[in-house]
């Protein structure tokens, strides 16, 4: 394995490719969660795990039982299945062990199970190919969904962060709320573009 890819990787899914600001997926929980950063923090920390988790399981379904077993159709349901189980499991184990951030979480967190980000990691994982043709293997699937989740929660701190200094900004009022924080996270977006042209091979 060439750590070389780790690394592509990671700049990759954190910047340049990032799964919010670059692919625009998993927007809702990203609108949603980002108002307070204590809570931002908390639901990066839980969509980074459930992404690693689901990226190695995935992974591991694909490979023994998609493909040998020539079921590669039932490849979108599988995997559905497999983060709506694991979101399942971290919503019971906050809602015992962090209750102030289960509840400040809210509807947010089951919404990881219907989060885009997620499941276009795992299906990534399995599509994405390098230059000479090779397709990711298991560290790299593995590497890929934790450091996507890394990209998901700089993205979600940074607009929590903005939008706790907005509070206190003289912002007219029709532009309070929503309107704010969709130009807000356009104008993040639009940073996040400038990676783009980064060459990192």
């Amino acid at each position: 394995m060439d750590f070389s890819h780790l690394v592509v990787i990671a700049v990759s899914s954190i910047f340049i490719n990032n799964f919010v600001l670059g692919r625009f997926l998993g927007i809702c929980p990203f609108v949603g969660v980002s108002k307070k950063l204590d809570s931002a923090v908390g639901m990066g920390m839980a969509v980074i795990f459930v992404m690693t988790l689901a990226s190695i399981v995935t992974y591991t379904i694909q490979k023994f039982i998609l493909d040998p077993y020539d079921i590669q159709y039932l490849q979108t349901i599988a995997f559905i299945l497999v983060i709506a189980s694991l979101v399942q499991f971290i919503e019971m184990f906050m809602k015992k062990n962090m209750p102030s951030l289960y509840s400040a979480l809210g509807i947010f967190l089951p919404l990881i199970t219907t989060n885009c980000a997620v499941l276009g990691v795992a299906i990534l994982n399995i599509d994405s190919t390098w230059a000479d043709g090779t397709k990711y293997n298991f560290i790299e699937s593995a590497w890929n969904g934790f450091t996507g989740g890394v990209g998901f929660t700089v993205a979600l701190v940074l607009m929590a962060g903005i939008r706790e200094r907005l509070e206190l900004a003289d912002i007219p009022e029709s532009m309070k709320g929503l309107p704010i924080a969709f130009v807000t996270s356009a104008l993040i977006a639009m940073a996040f573009l400038g990676f783009s042209g980064m060459s990192i091979m």
